[in-house]
């Protein structure tokens, strides 16, 4: 009890735990106060919107980390490494919104036509959007791996004959930068899930006709684009002006404000989070 306490005197902490609460909280309330079909396709879409943020995490590392040590032995050969540096500059100037729209349309067309098997479907889906995130851990590691390389520790241990690519895997990367990578990751699920909510609402909205619905999962993006989330959503601005309303909102209406709030909050969260995990370990 002592442990939780001293835990959440941190903010980052207490937000976790808040959302948690609330998340838990709005599930208790929609299972006795939502229609079945209407809460399995909202608990779908939530599950379906965090697996593929999670994998999101995954990939961007995994891009991120491999880009970073490419680069790094790429420096001493100046054709490869202006190769290199234009080729991830091509992505960078890339829109992460409009790369990641155009990306899903490809996948879900694969999918309508049958070429891409279920299985893949979330994969593919969270390497797209992890094409247009990873950038952003890359240029957080090469700066960790260029403050390093200005201090004594580099050069010592490379008299000591220990080689680049462990000074760089473990000493730098993991030893002394896990936290600053773990809390950019934690940066990097947000935007994995604003970015899949933008344009899963985008796309269902009918900016792309040749693409159905169908081919790509339920997501809080796409249940917040369907009619009835969208009356369910107005019916908040009608209680605006009319109080009185405000009892029949968390009753009648409850799928549209579920997935409103479930995209507002966490975003909100993750926001908060982030922030206080860096004051908490003066990042």
């Amino acid at each position: 009890m002592t442990r939780l306490l001293h835990a959440l005197r941190h903010k980052d902490t207490r937000w976790l735990a808040l959302w948690i609460a609330a998340t838990s909280a709005l599930a208790s309330w929609d299972a006795v106060f939502l229609n079945k079909p209407a809460f399995r396709r909202v608990a779908a879409g939530f599950v379906n919107t965090f697996v593929i943020a999670l994998l999101v995490i995954v990939f961007t590392l995994a891009l991120a980390w491999t880009a970073t040590l490419v680069l790094h032995a790429l420096e001493r050969r100046r054709t490869g490494y202006l190769a290199a540096t234009f080729a991830l500059n091509v992505i960078r100037s890339v829109p992460q919104i409009v790369g990641v729209l155009f990306a899903y349309v490809a996948v879900s067309s694969l999918s309508q036509s049958g070429r891409l098997p279920g299985p893949a479907l979330f994969p593919l889906l969270a390497l797209c959007m992890s094409l247009f995130i990873f950038l952003e851990l890359v240029d957080l590691m090469r700066e960790r791996i260029e403050h390093y390389r200005r201090l004594d520790f580099f050069s010592a241990l490379r008299v000591c004959g220990v080689p680049d690519r462990r000074i760089i895997n473990f000493d730098i990367l993991w030893k002394n930068s896990r936290i600053h990578i773990f809390n950019k990751l934690i940066s990097v699920f947000g935007m994995a899930v604003f970015l899949q909510c933008s344009v899963d609402f985008i796309i269902s909205v009918g900016l792309s006709t040749d693409v159905s619905q169908v081919s790509l999962p339920a997501t809080l993006g796409s249940l917040l684009a369907k009619i009835d989330s969208k009356q369910d959503i107005l019916m908040i601005g009608y209680t605006l002006t009319h109080p009185g309303y405000l009892g029949s909102l968390f009753l009648q209406h409850l799928q549209g404000t579920t997935v409103a709030f479930l995209i507002v909050f966490t975003l909100l969260a993750v926001y908060n989070i982030a922030n206080g995990y860096a004051e908490r370990h003066r990042l």
